[in-house]
Formats: C-alpha cells, sequence, structure tokens
C-alpha cells in the first residue's frame, strides 16, 4: 500500500485541478467572504440578507372586507410627491402647502404640475404657523387680508379647489376668521371646492374660535382633524384612540351636514421620553445633574467648563397600522359617515390601500 500513495496522490491533485478548472468564475466579494462552517461561500446577496435587521415583533393581522368610502382624501407633502401615486384609492388630493411669510404675502406654493392626480380631485392648503400672523391677515383693518385673498384665487387657477388649514388662530380674532372665510368662498365662485380644517372637539366651546355649524355653512367639505389627542408634550398615549374618535364624531355628526362631514385619521405615531437632557439650566441646575449623574471630570475648552454623562431613559411609542386605522374607519362607517381623509400619505403602511374601496 505505501508503494501506491505517490500514485494516488497524483491522482486527487489531477482531480481537483480538473474540477477547479471548470467551475463558474467568483467575485472577489465571493472570495473574501468566509464559508463560516458551510460547504459553500456566501454571495454578497446572502450576506446583505443575513445583516439587515428583522424585526422580533409581530403586527397584528386586520380581518373583514374593505372600508367603503364615497370620498377619501389624502394629503400629500411638497417635496415628497414621490411617496404618492395616481394608484392609490383617493378621490380628492390635498397638496400641502402654501405658506404666508413675515409680510403677510402667500408664498410656497407647491408646483401643481409635479403632482400626477389621475381622476382625483387636487386642493391647494394653505396654512399660517404664526398666531400673530394670523391675526394680521384676518383683521379687515390691514390691507393683507384683501390681498391674500385675491393671492388665494388667483393660486387656485390650476387646482379644483382651496384648502384653508388655519391652526393657531386668536380667540379675539374669531370673527375674523368666519368673514374671511365667507369672503374667500364668494371670490373662489361655484367652480372651485373650498374646504376647511378644524381641531377636534367633544362640545361647542364658550366663544369657539372654530365653531363647526357656522364654518359649514361657507364651504363644501369640514376637514375634522380627528387627531392628536396625545402629543409631544402631553402624557404618552394614542394619537386617536376610538373611543375618543367617537366622542368627536359624535359631536360633528350633530354640527357638519353629512354631505360635507370628512373625518379626518391619523398614518403616524409619536414616542414619549421618561427623562428629557436637553434644556437651558441655572449654575446650580447644571451642579446639580452632574452631582446627580456622577460626572467626575469637567474639562475646560478655552476656558468654557463641559461635561458629558450618558443617561438611561425609558421610551414609549403609539403607533398606528392598518389595524388600528381600519378600526377607527369602521367605526366612522358604522355612524353612518361616508367620508374619511388621511394625514399624510407616505406615513402609511402601503398595504393599508388593499383595505380602502371607493364606491362611485
Amino acid at each position: 500500500m505505501k508503494k501506491n500513495r505517490p500514485f494516488a496522490l497524483f491522482f486527487l491533485i489531477l482531480l481537483q485541478f480538473c474540477l477547479t478548472s471548470n467551475a463558474p468564475a467568483r467575485g472577489k466579494a465571493d472570495l473574501e467572504i468566509p464559508s463560516e462552517g458551510v460547504e459553500y461561500a456566501l454571495s454578497a446577496e446572502d450576506v446583505k440578507e443575513k445583516t439587515e435587521l428583522k424585526p422580533k415583533f409581530t403586527l397584528k393581522k386586520p380581518s373583514g372586507r374593505p372600508l367603503p368610502l364615497k370620498e377619501s382624501w389624502g394629503y400629500v407633502m411638497a417635496g415628497r410627491e414621490d411617496e404618492y401615486n395616481s394608484d392609490i384609492p383617493l378621490t380628492d388630493v390635498c397638496y400641502f402647502g402654501a405658506e404666508i411669510n413675515s409680510y403677510g404675502e402667500l408664498t410656497s406654493l407647491p408646483p401643481r404640475s409635479k403632482l400626477k392626480t389621475g381622476n382625483a380631485r387636487c386642493h391647494l392648503v394653505v396654512a399660517c404657523d404664526s398666531r400673530a400672523l394670523t391675526h394680521f391677515v384676518l383683521d379687515p383693518s390691514y390691507d393683507l387680508r384683501n390681498k391674500l385673498l385675491k393671492d388665494l384665487v388667483k393660486a387656485a387657477e390650476p387646482y379644483d379647489g382651496v384648502q384653508v388649514d388655519f391652526e393657531l388662530v386668536p380667540a379675539r380674532d374669531r370673527k375674523n376668521f368666519i368673514t374671511f372665510l365667507a369672503d374667500l368662498r364668494y371670490m373662489l365662485g361655484n367652480k372651485k371646492w373650498f374646504s376647511v380644517c378644524v381641531p377636534a372637539r367633544f362640545k361647542l366651546l364658550s366663544e369657539d374660535i372654530y365653531p363647526y355649524e357656522e364654518i359649514a355653512r361657507y364651504c363644501d367639505r369640514v376637514f375634522v382633524m380627528a387627531y392628536d389627542e396625545h402629543w409631544s408634550g402631553s402624557k404618552p398615549g394614542a394619537i386617536a384612540n376610538v373611543d375618543w374618535c367617537r366622542r368627536v364624531a359624535e359631536y360633528a355628526k350633530k354640527s357638519i351636514p353629512e354631505r360635507k362631514l370628512v373625518m379626518g385619521l391619523p398614518f403616524y405615531g409619536r414616542t414619549w421620553a421618561s427623562e428629557t437632557t436637553a434644556g437651558a439650566w441655572y449654575f446650580s441646575g447644571a451642579n446639580r445633574i452632574m452631582t446627580e449623574h456622577g460626572v467626575e471630570n469637567v474639562e475646560y475648552d478655552n476656558e468654557i467648563p463641559s461635561f458629558k454623562y450618558t443617561a438611561q431613559v425609558d421610551v414609549t411609542g403609539y403607533f398606528n397600522d392598518i389595524t388600528s386605522v381600519l378600526a377607527i374607519g369602521r367605526l366612522y362607517q358604522s355612524m353612518g359617515i361616508q367620508k374619511m381623509g388621511w394625514w399624510r400619505i407616505g406615513m402609511e403602511d402601503p398595504e393599508f390601500w388593499d383595505w380602502v374601496k371607493i364606491n362611485k
């Protein structure tokens, strides 16, 4: 047997040469990846799949039939047009949005040509994010009001309608806000749709800035923003839970004609932390937190003291998935509400749209 060893060795070398010479070429990435105990090297695609994070959680799967709607309204942000496509089952697209600058001028008009909405109507949304500026553009004693009204009518030309989303109306401008809506309705004429966003309510407040019934007189649709039950500064909780939404919808149905009512639903979520570490501090406060967190070293950078510490915080999050949004939508459906809207396109699970059906 020992005499045959050189021949056996030669045969094994020849066999290995034949096998490797007929093997397909492999890339450098493949050659540099260790086999990790398997009989073949992993491809780049296999490595990517192995290293991608996979969720440990599972989400509840919805059941039942799709949500039947007469109207489905959805918001699209300017600059995020790629998050929308005309296959999404919407009857109305709200293009968000035009703004009012520090001079009371209409600005940041989204380019209508960038949004292909197919058969869906497209509404220009205008917002004002300053309480003081809102006062000046609503008060008729200033020239800003008339100019803004004219600019809105002109800006609406390529759109099917205009939506007003003024969420910071001062209490003293309640009447000015209502007359502003009435003037804009008249100036737009009957060929343009006119809608107004209002915050969630359970009842008519004393000197309510957003009286549902009055506002409904001057517009084609009232969009009730039934979300932000809990907000960034509140305790943790749902953006809109089902019982809270029921109370909002009950009041809306009493105050807004059925043909004009659109109930808004949230796609987004929020997180809250048990401790806020950012802030401005008194000298005594800075010393206190350094002491509480065991800071040992204070470094001086050009005579300015600084410190670092690591803090552990507990984070609580509430969000919306297909199941939660459908639960609210089905609640509204059970109440006879057939027009709903979504804030906003791009924040949702794309599979949600399989659960919406538009009834012509």
